[in-house]
């Protein structure tokens, strides 16, 4: 029987972010595991990125003049302005708003889902209320929603969680049913080239 999930009632993507039971708990009922690494042995991509500084420079530039309290404005004017050029650069797809629904407990929309057919695929979602905590289990949650919802045989399915100006990186394990959140927080603009060519690394891999 599960400890926390009710499974006479619907759960969205979005509600387990405001679920107050822990992590372990939630992905538990979800026949997942979770650990937590200080490590960060990401892919890592060693392109040239002569576009970098420019970008920074606009992200700057937007973090002076935009007022990013609402979950839109950073996801419009932080989030997707980066994920956009890496993907230009790629040319890979982003689905905006991608609805899944594989069940009454998972089902909603995510944020941003990249893919090409190569395989490889990255989820991106922005952590309400900056809230990254939460925000990583609400990752979580929908990273096993995709396991269930791509068919490919890719091993390990990528995930991030930022408010725009801070990002955290997460994986799952389709074969071991396992969540690994990687505790390094890594801020925009300063740490732009590291989340850059980590992404480019996992779209790449």
């Amino acid at each position: 029987m599960p400890k926390v999930l009710n499974p006479n009632e619907s759960y969205t993507f979005s509600r387990y972010f405001d679920l107050p039971y822990s992590p372990e708990d939630i992905l538990a009922d979800l026949g997942c595991t979770i650990e937590r690494t200080d490590c960060d042995n990401l892919p890592y991509a060693q392109c040239d990125l002569d576009w970098l500084p420019e970008l920074a420079e606009t992200i700057r530039r937007r973090l002076k003049r935009v007022n990013t309290n609402t979950e839109q404005a950073r996801r419009e004017a932080l989030i997707f302005p980066l994920i956009d050029r890496i993907c230009d650069l790629l040319d890979y797809s982003i689905n905006i708003e991608y609805t899944v629904n594989v069940s009454n407990w998972l089902k909603g929309s995510l944020d941003y889902y990249i893919f090409n057919p190569s395989p490889s695929n990255l989820l991106v979602i922005e952590a309400k209320q900056s809230d990254l905590t939460k925000g990583f289990t609400q990752l979580a949650v929908e990273l096993i929603a995709l396991d269930s919802w791509v068919e490919s045989d890719i091993p390990i399915l990528y995930g991030a969680v930022s408010t725009g100006e801070i990002w955290r990186f997460g994986l799952y394990d389709r074969a071991a049913h396992h969540v690994l959140e990687y505790l390094p927080l890594h801020r925009v603009p300063q740490d732009l080239e590291f989340v850059t060519r980590t992404i480019i690394g996992i779209l790449q891999r």
